[in-house]
């Protein structure tokens, strides 16, 4: 039988984690994947908002397991997050969060959780699981040489006189078809594991290898790729701007699918301590779910004012840089659910909206604020770590939890 007070702590706890899905819907997530096509007059505000809820929700549940896995189990080892050490530091995360919200400072989700659910892991005693911070470390380092890299090659690709946009949307629009040929899906894999549509065509057919190469994969790889860039060129000898738009909508709605996916344990992966204490027997699909219906709340509420502040900044990006904004934030977000590491979706997104910045010449790059932005990132891991093993320490000093 469940205690009270068990019960109490599982419910603040999953009030910080409603309020943290909530932050993420109608923050980052919510309101940057759709906001260049907004830009771009593509599509309405609250067609926007309504979409990027509902394929939030969608990535959260098909894509989300293995940031939540890394997020609730596997940042400290040889330890259990008790009850009230998970709910301290969904607290801490949750208040960090919401003073960022208050006084306008861009506080990182990702790093607060992390660094809050580190530091309750090595206050119970736990051992640093240094294999998995090796793997956020480096991702968080590379993500803005990686997006901005990207960022700015596509750009200025797309900007080369030389390139005619007729066969640049197309060729990029392949290079997309190769991902999401190859990203996994728990939809598609046996109970409790993904698979991606490569790997389930491979699973069937089972063509031999030739020179260590899996055919079927290869195969269903270059289909899917050549299906999408012949669809957009077709489209591009129509009307090139639309088919632009177009592209545009269906990168914004990869990239809110892939938030979902990348984002939704940050919320909900403090929660399967409290889970396993109390022995509830909820399958993880349930668990993301849930998580994903927080996110699309907020998606619903708070993304629409968001999209409208950013679509105005996006749209003197125009959609050349949007586009080049847009795929990196797509790759890295994918990369992020693979490995299971939590990511910064701010951190995605600002770095490949720099890099296609310096493509077009732009001046207005203020690095200040870009610094202030880095500073903030890092005193969001720092903050979140030390209240959070100061607070466990507190409470079981007092009280012996």
């Amino acid at each position: 039988m469940v205690s009270a007070g068990t019960l109490a702590t599982f419910l603040v706890a999953g009030g910080a984690s409603i309020f943290m899905a909530w932050s993420i819907g109608a923050g980052s997530s919510g309101s940057t994947p759709f906001s260049p096509a907004v830009g771009a007059n593509a599509i309405s505000i609250l067609r926007a908002a309504f979409f990027v809820g509902l394929l939030g929700l969608t990535g959260a549940t098909l894509q989300g397991a293995n940031v939540t896995e890394t997020v609730g189990r596997g940042l400290t080892s040889g330890v259990v997050i008790s009850p009230i050490a998970a709910t301290i530091g969904l607290l801490v995360a949750g208040i960090l969060v919401a003073i960022g919200v208050g006084i306008g400072y861009p506080i990182a989700t990702a790093f607060t959780v992390t660094g809050a659910m580190i530091g309750v892991g090595l206050a119970l005693g736990g051992q640093p699981a240094l294999m998995k911070y090796r793997e956020i470390g480096a991702l968080w380092i590379a993500t803005p040489f990686i997006g901005g890299g990207i960022s700015y090659t596509i750009a200025r690709m797309l900007r080369h006189e030389r390139v005619t946009e007729r066969i640049a949307v197309p060729v990029l629009g392949g290079f997309v078809g190769l991902i999401l040929a190859n990203i996994r899906f728990s939809l598609l894999g046996p109970s409790g594991e993904t698979a991606s549509i490569a790997g389930t065509v491979d699973a069937v057919v089972d063509l031999p290898r030739i020179l260590g190469l899996n055919l079927d994969v290869v195969g269903v790889t270059m289909l899917i790729a050549g299906a999408i860039a012949g669809m957009l060129y077709w489209d591009s000898t129509r009307d090139v701007d639309a088919a632009q738009q177009r592209f545009l909508l269906a990168l914004g709605a990869l990239v809110a699918f892939s938030a979902g996916g990348s984002q939704v344990g940050l919320a909900i992966g403090p929660l399967l301590p409290l889970i396993d204490d109390l022995s509830l027997g909820i399958s993880m699909t349930w668990v993301l779910l849930g998580g994903g219906v927080g996110l699309l709340a907020g998606s619903w509420t708070g993304a629409p004012r968001m999209i409208k502040a950013l679509s105005q900044d996006y749209s003197s990006l125009g959609p050349r840089r949007s586009i080049a904004a847009l795929i990196p934030s797509f790759v890295i977000a994918q990369a992020a659910v693979f490995f299971g590491i939590p990511v910064s979706f701010n951190e995605i997104i600002v770095s490949s909206i720099v890099g296609s910045g310096y493509a077009a010449g732009a001046t207005g790059v203020s690095r200040t604020k870009l610094a202030r932005t880095v500073v903030a990132w890092i005193l969001s891991f720092v903050l979140s770590f030390g209240l959070s093993y100061a607070g466990l320490f507190a409470v079981d000093s007092l009280f012996g939890a």
